[in-house]
């Protein structure tokens, strides 16, 4: 069985090891903080193999050099984005596989946050690391993609099985929550969903990782094809009522 472990950098990033016992291997998702990255990984007692990187963004690849130069670890990087990461050893594109001992892990184009985003499935575990690509409750701003493409990356999320538990690389599930109801004010089990969220932030707990099947059900974004969200929000197509969602995200006042 693999190991998952999971910890805060930065103000509001999650570093995660995933960690292999029978082959020792350990691989990082992402590199925000690399002080933090070595420190939790030397506490757990694993050494570093790899890095997977989701995308170039500094708190996703800031941290790649440090750590390679105290573990001598191997990184794998999206294709895409070959020029915008540092240290890489593996540019890898939709379609290929990577591996963490005997597990493998699918490379899924989910490009829209940046235009070369991928994301890390592992079917066996039922796991997917998604980077920025999605959020509880949210997705990430579309910084360099279309709502086309972005689109089309959401479609290739939800077509995983409904029982994939998402890593997602923040804590905004909170702030999310309160456009989603603003989005679709009329959704009970995002009604419920959101309430058990401001829970958690009281308690300090952690919202990440979360089900895809409950995403389906909840999260806007994903919910761009469904009648409701277009009667709402306009558009003929699923990617203009993305589009439109994204855009109100992005100057909701909250």
């Amino acid at each position: 069985m693999l190991e998952i472990h999971q910890f805060p950098c930065l103000s509001d990033n999650y570093g995660f090891l995933l960690h292999d016992p029978d082959s020792g291997e350990t691989v990082c998702i992402d590199t925000p903080e690399a002080d933090v990255i070595l420190r939790e990984a030397d506490t757990k007692g694993w050494k570093i193999t790899q890095i997977w990187n989701t995308h170039w963004h500094p708190d996703h690849a800031g941290g790649n050099e440090a750590i390679k130069a105290a573990t001598g670890c191997r990184i794998v990087a999206p294709t895409g984005e070959r020029d915008r990461i540092a240290g890489v050893d593996r540019m890898v594109s939709h379609g290929d596989r990577v591996n963490i001992g005997d597990h493998g892990a699918a490379v899924i184009d989910v490009g829209g946050h940046t235009a070369g985003h991928i994301a890390y499935h592992l079917p066996d575990a039922e796991i997917a690391f998604v980077g920025d690509s999605l959020f509880a409750l949210g997705c990430g701003r579309m910084f360099e993609g279309t709502p086309e493409q972005f689109w089309a990356s959401l479609q290739r999320i939800k077509a995983l099985p409904a029982a994939t538990m998402l890593y997602c690389a923040h804590e905004y599930t909170a702030a999310n929550a309160k456009f989603a109801l603003h989005a679709d004010p009329d959704n009970r089990e995002l009604q419920a969903y959101a309430a058990e969220i401001a829970e958690q932030r009281i308690e300090g707990k952690a919202t990440v990782p979360t089900r895809l099947g409950r995403e389906l059900a909840t999260n806007p974004f994903l919910r761009a094809d469904s009648p409701e969200m277009q009667a709402r929000w306009g558009g003929t197509a699923s990617h203009e009522t993305f589009a439109a969602l994204r855009n109100a995200k992005d100057s909701f006042a909250g």
